[in-house]
């Protein structure tokens, strides 16, 4: 009984503890959203998306400018990044399954994880700013694609190694190929998690600045042109909230709060597609 006695009160104690910390980390959460929700709302409205910014210390104008380069650089980021993490995961899952290789690879994409981004910024501006001379968009989407490769690899590596591998016996032996097994098998078991992988490594790189301050760093302009230096909502914001306007100031908490709202949406909608896809079955 006394062992009970003691046992029981270390359970509590660790319960007591653990709650707490739960508690403390959940408060800062909802201030910092609050903070960002009470703010933003003052400067969201429709020139903020419609309009390019006004000369500095002129009042009004938008961001128009920085939604679209942002949302070029990631939309190009994700497609070069997504593609070659899963097919790295898969082939570390798959083909490389037990070996010391995929071992060390492994490794070293937990390392990449970690890895500051602005090693990466200087890093790409080093490999395709310096060589051409100017700042372009093009290398900010490179130098976020690297940052989403390692998320997306290991999270497609886990959870494809989390599906049985008795699913896999049982399509060879109806006599379906490998890659088949993959596709239509494989990839049906892990779909929640390799999409969540996704969703994670948009979320860690839409609110990256150091990289694209070495790659895209920005411009005042509307363009859509890669090929030369791009707006991007996180480095405008940076620039806003460091600059000494206070119409600038209510441009980057609206700004922030469309960040926010933004990764709130996708993985909000990424769930429900994967429900309605596969939650009848």
């Amino acid at each position: 009984m006394r062992i009970y006695r003691r046992r029981k009160m270390e359970n509590l104690f660790a319960l007591v503890l653990s709650t707490i910390a739960a508690f403390i980390g959940l408060f800062w959460l909802i201030f910092i959203l609050a903070d960002v929700l009470v703010h933003g709302l003052k400067g969201l409205n429709l020139s903020l998306f419609l309009q390019d910014p006004a000369p500095p210390g002129i009042e009004g104008g938008g961001l128009r400018n920085a939604f679209v380069g942002q949302l070029l650089i990631t939309f190009f980021a994700t497609l070069m990044g997504v593609p070659l993490g899963v097919l790295g995961g898969t082939f570390l899952a798959e083909y490389a399954r037990g070996r010391k290789f995929a071992r060390v690879i492994s490794i070293l994409s937990d390392i990449m994880v970690s890895v500051p981004s602005i090693v990466i910024g200087t890093f790409i501006y080093a490999l395709l700013v310096k060589p051409v001379g100017h700042f372009n968009g093009w290398a900010g989407a490179v130098a976020l694609a690297i940052i989403m490769i390692p998320v997306v690899l290991r999270t497609t590596e886990d959870m494809l190694s989390l599906v049985p591998w008795t699913l896999r016996e049982a399509a060879f032996a109806l006599g379906a190929p490998y890659y088949k097994v993959i596709i239509q098998v494989v990839y049906r078991g892990a779909a929640t998690g390799i999409l969540t992988g996704v969703l994670l490594s948009i979320a860690r790189v839409a609110g990256e600045t150091a990289p694209l301050l070495f790659t895209s760093f920005n411009n005042s302009f509307f363009s859509i042109n890669m090929n030369e230096p791009m707006a991007s909502l996180t480095v405008t914001i940076f620039q806003y909230a460091m600059g000494p306007y206070e119409s600038w100031h209510v441009q980057a908490w609206a700004a922030s709060l469309v960040i926010t709202l933004f990764i709130l949406f996708i993985t909000i909608l990424g769930r429900v597609l994967i429900r309605w896809r596969y939650g009848k079955r």
